[in-house]
């Protein structure tokens, strides 16, 4: 063990070990027990062994600890900040084989499924676990084109918000609202359940559209029956009453394939908050606000825009080099968005896919964006770059999405808009089996706590309000003066506190 010093602190960070048994790797101690299960024996410092089920997928080559019997045999808990090596879930979505590049939708590699299938019939293939035939998928799109209608109470909604509300905002009150709509579900009829999938299939990109319409101030737009999933989030945003909108085929395409590659990408941080709501038994159409919510941070929903803010501040081509030279020598203010991923360390398959179609929707549309030169020539240098081949960074999926976004006409505020319309199918999804698997265990994580022992307050009579001089007034100045002399600051005279309230420090460690 080791001891950190904090102030007058002193505490120990205690090393626990996974001890060899049989000749096995140093790594994870292996060891067989009742039969041929393979367990790891986890030595803790007062000398007691722990057995820990060893749990591997279905496919890939990960190994998982089962530990949900750490506590109520050893009484230790896990510290995993981010539950960056800590599986909340069982599932059969979504598979990632981050080293090698691979990206499984129900076993069914992601870029295969954008050359030959279009987007409902890969939401039917993420929810239900095989690929429709075709009467069930002509069933499928018949049923999700009749839900695409929005009650006239959310509608009305829509006149509430200020010309200015950010699109994402939007979507987190008006999602959230259907639970007001639709309150009559109960989780554990399958019947019910297939009623939100659908539902929220079909009208979280009606409502995206709606809030777009509503930023510009334009009349709304409904769906038409003739016309695809794409086509008709593609008719919503750019149709007016004024004349008649013919979609473009190849911007339909990418609209297409931007739906399938963003539709689930595992647990990631929106999907895990879809979950752990949903472990409560909220309501769905809450569950998926909730999931808005977390998905419009810039560090998850909003890299796309990012990359695009990085590449117009980079500006041109000949500008590339010296933008490179300040991220590696880490220049404040100066980051490399679009590049690298949690998961990924190596080329993100979706990355691939985008990039081609970003080519080939410029091409179409005669759109000449100076940005695609830009993101060009700053891969060819990353990629060629020690410092980023020895890091692992290569382009994600949001690196070139966005120049396609823009080239068909969709503003940067509607960028993370796009990406929750797209994800709603793997979040009900994911909440769906969630619910039907029977892993419905509320999600309670622990914390480590770092705060001050317990302790008494130090009442006085002088200082207590009910025996204060001037205890019938709002706020006296005699207060507010000795407040001032006792060092309060701020409008709301509370005393700021000037460092951490931690009172004991961890070290990082490295999780990838």
């Amino acid at each position: 063990s080791r001891t950190k010093v904090r102030g007058s602190r002193r505490y120990s960070c205690v090393c626990i070990r996974l001890a060899s048994s049989g000749g096995a790797s140093p790594a994870m101690a292996k060891a067989k027990s009742d039969g041929e299960e393979e367990v790891a024996i986890l030595k803790l410092p007062d000398g007691s062994e722990h057995k820990v089920k060893i749990l591997q997928p279905t496919c890939g080559s990960d190994k998982f600890l089962d530990i949900r019997d750490l506590h109520k045999n050893t009484g230790y808990f896990t510290f995993d900040p981010g539950f960056t090596c800590t599986g909340s879930c069982m599932s059969a979505i979504t598979f990632i084989d981050g080293p090698k590049g691979i990206c499984l939708y129900r076993g069914y590699p992601v870029q295969e499924l954008v050359d030959k299938a279009m987007a409902l019939e890969v939401a039917y293939l993420l929810l239900v676990g095989e690929k429709p035939k075709a009467d069930q998928l002509n069933a499928f799109q018949t049923e999700v084109k009749k839900h695409m209608l929005v009650h006239e109470k959310i509608k009305a909604m829509f006149a509430n918000f200020t010309i200015n509300a950010h699109p994402m905002a939007i979507m987190v009150a008006v999602i959230g609202a259907l639970s007001c709509v639709f309150s009559e579900l109960d989780p554990s009829s399958q019947h019910h359940r297939w009623l939100a999938c659908t539902r929220l299939i079909a009208k979280v990109p009606v409502l995206a559209c709606m809030a777009y319409k509503t930023s510009i101030g334009q009349p709304i737009m409904y769906p038409r029956a003739d016309l695809t999933f794409a086509e008709n989030f593609l008719y919503m945003m750019f149709a007016t009453p004024m004349e008649e909108y013919k979609v473009n085929k190849v911007a339909a395409k990418a609209i297409n394939a931007f739906m399938i590659l963003h539709m689930d990408h595992e647990q990631n941080a929106s999907t895990s908050t879809v979950r752990i709501a949903g472990s409560s038994q909220a309501n769905p159409y809450a569950c998926i606000a909730a999931g808005v919510a977390s998905l419009w941070g810039p560090a998850h929903g909003g890299a796309n825009e990012a990359v695009i803010k990085m590449l117009e501040e980079i500006g041109t081509k000949e500008n590339v080099s010296q933008f490179v030279a300040d991220v590696k020598a880490k220049k404040e203010g100066v980051r490399l968005m679009g590049f690298g991923h949690r998961v990924y360390k190596n080329y993100d398959p979706r990355a691939k896919v985008m990039k081609k179609l970003v080519a080939e929707v410029l091409e179409e549309l005669n759109v000449q964006d100076p940005m695609l030169g830009v993101a060009q020539e700053l891969e060819k240098v990353a990629l060629q770059d020690e410092y980023f081949i020895q890091r692992k960074l290569y382009p994600n999926v949001d690196y070139y999405s966005g120049i396609m976004l823009r080239a068909i006409g969709i503003p940067t505020s509607m960028f993370t808009v796009m990406f929750a319309m797209s994800r709603t199918v793997g979040w009900v999804s994911q909440w769906n089996e969630m619910v039907s698997e029977g892993q419905l265990r509320i999600g309670r994580p622990r914390q480590l706590y770092v705060g001050e022992k317990e302790r008494d307050y130090p009442w006085s009579t002088t200082d207590s309000p009910t025996t204060n001089e001037n205890a019938g007034e709002e706020f006296s100045k005699a207060q507010a003066q000795k407040e001032a002399a006792a060092g309060s600051v701020g409008p709301l005279h509370f005393r700021t506190r000037k460092s951490s309230s931690f009172q004991l420090e961890v070290p990082d460690v490295p999780t990838r």
